[in-house]
């Protein structure tokens, strides 16, 4: 296996990592403590002091404070954080469930702004904004030609809900430049990619995260896959980092029956809060399948604890990544923020699932280089579990805490041949990049286009396949692409259509051939 090979997965799930450890379990709340610390408080603010009035030179005492609170909290757990101002505001925005804007997907490309595709019924679709548009002027503000910061790009197209904003637009399609009035509005940030019927009576829902409006849209999700006749659920929490507990735990109790036990916590003065279903579930019965991975963590680690741990359904994946610690934020006047972690969760049995930390955190979020080493992502027997860890659930079957939700029907990674990194790939940003620069010189050929003819062209045409592995190339990754001549097509096929049809034709290609899916359908 090349080099390049060999830590692209590593380089792809240390991106992952990140947003697990932002997007963590969170119990929000500020607050403000005293008491025993006042004379270290007094210590470091006279230190500062000292500095800003006497040091020989002129020192941003602020960066100093960032750096002294970093310093602090790298000693504690790697989810204890603090989160500067621009990035406290793009997580609680993340995790709102909506913004005020114009309701576009974009990416710079070539020094310009260009809309991949506009979100559906959003003000920018209502004003006609098509795929591959580019928005070279919001009013009077140059947004191509020069690499503008992405606060300042976003504070252009965002605004008070109901004002308007022109936009000077060039369509590359027709050759055309012309202005369009676009009134800004609440545009949501979905936490459930897609709600589909797998077969006449399995319904599957994809969550990306647990935010504010997670619930609803499951509620949503939920009804409409009832009324198309679903009588079993498949939930699929692959690559969600986590978010609000609260979410998962309302999912939890539609799904358990009156008194059954969804999660409790502990904390350092050993105070235990359980919390418990009620009778309000609106799928008790049904059968239930859980999908994990190496990346799901955290709430989504909560939903499958809960289900596993009351024999309500089964967890079909690979282990998860191992977070059982519960933040509190508390908020600084400047915007930032710190999140302390304040308790552990434990599930159902008593197990709690949080992996070792007493490395580092450097080490602890390497250790998916670990599970891909010892070949834990391909063999289920290569697991490490500690049998002083085991705990039984209510009809006996044995579950293990000490390091993420180990699933009752492994799936291996999706490889052949020794080609993750080409499995990682193709579920990365890098293929909507090339998906977008491909349709963008040849949209017309698909104008018009119904689904099946398209995916009969897509299935006769190597093109884009030969094209994708020119552009990898090109970008400096040696990668095995002729023994994944299929899973390429698929995933490039499933990314055309995304962008020409919507999220809803890319699940309907993916899904098909899913290892995890065909899993859980069988299980």
């Amino acid at each position: 296996m090349n080099k390049n090979l060999k830590y692209l997965p590593i380089l792809l799930f240390a991106t992952l990592a990140l947003g697990i450890l932002i997007g963590g379990m969170l119990n929000l709340g500020r607050n403000n403590f005293s008491g025993k610390t006042a004379a270290q408080k007094n210590k470091l603010d006279r230190l500062l002091d000292f500095i800003d009035h006497e040091y020989v030179e002129n020192v941003n005492t602020d960066s100093i404070v960032d750096l002294t609170v970093n310093n602090i909290l790298s000693n504690l757990d790697p989810h204890s954080v603090y989160l500067p101002k621009d990035e406290q505001e793009v997580a609680a925005q993340t995790m709102k469930g909506d913004f005020v804007g114009i309701g576009v997907n974009f990416y710079m490309y070539r020094d310009s702004v260009a809309v991949i595709m506009p979100v559906k019924n959003g003000p920018s679709d209502k004003a006609g904004i098509q795929p591959g548009d580019r928005i070279l002027y919001a009013g009077n503000k140059k947004l191509f030609g020069r690499k503008l910061p992405n606060d300042s790009l976003f504070s252009a197209l965002k605004g008070n809900p109901g004002s308007d904003v022109e936009l000077t637009v060039f369509r590359k399609s027709d050759h055309k430049t012309f202005k369009v009035n676009v009134k800004r509005g609440t545009v949501p940030i979905k936490s459930v990619d897609v709600a589909v019927m797998l077969n006449a009576t399995t319904g599957y829902i994809k969550i990306n995260r647990f935010a504010e409006t997670t619930y609803d849209e499951f509620k949503s999700a939920f009804a409409k896959l009832r009324q198309s006749g679903m009588r079993e659920m498949v939930i699929d929490l692959r690559d969600n980092g986590g978010g609000y507990l609260e979410m998962a735990v309302e999912i939890a109790d539609d799904l358990l029956k009156d008194g059954q036990l969804i999660v409790f916590t502990k904390n350092k003065k050993g105070r235990i809060d359980k919390t418990f279903a009620t009778g309000n579930g609106s799928f008790e019965n049904g059968k239930v399948t859980i999908l994990v991975n190496e990346n799901s963590a955290s709430a989504s680690e909560i939903l499958a604890g809960a289900i596993q741990d009351n024999d309500r359904g089964n967890i079909v994946g690979r282990r998860s990544f191992g977070k059982g610690l519960v933040q509190r934020e508390m908020g600084f006047d400047d915007g930032s923020a710190v999140r302390l972690t304040i308790a552990k969760y434990y599930t159902p049995t008593g197990r709690s699932i949080q992996k070792p930390y007493d490395h580092g955190n450097e080490e602890y979020f390497k250790e998916f280089d670990h599970r891909f080493e010892s070949g834990e992502l391909y063999e289920k027997d290569s697991i490490h579990v500690a049998d002083s860890l085991k705990f039984k659930t209510p009809k006996g079957k044995i579950v293990y805490g000490g390091g993420g939700i180990v699933p009752d029907v492994f799936v291996p990674l999706e490889v052949e041949h020794g080609s993750e990194g080409i499995v990682y790939l193709m579920q990365s940003g890098a293929v909507s990049y090339f998906v977008f620069e491909q349709l963008d010189g040849r949209r017309n050929e698909f104008r018009g286009m119904a689904f099946p003819q398209f995916l009969q062209v897509m299935d006769k045409t190597d093109l884009y396949y030969n094209n994708f592995r020119d552009y990898v190339q090109k970008n400096g990754l040696d990668l095995e692409f002729d023994n994944n001549k299929a899973l390429v097509k698929k995933y490039i096929t499933a990314e055309f259509a995304r962008q020409l049809y919507g999220d809803d034709r890319y699940y309907d290609i993916v899904l098909q051939t899913d290892p995890m899916i065909k899993a859980a359908l069988k299980n």
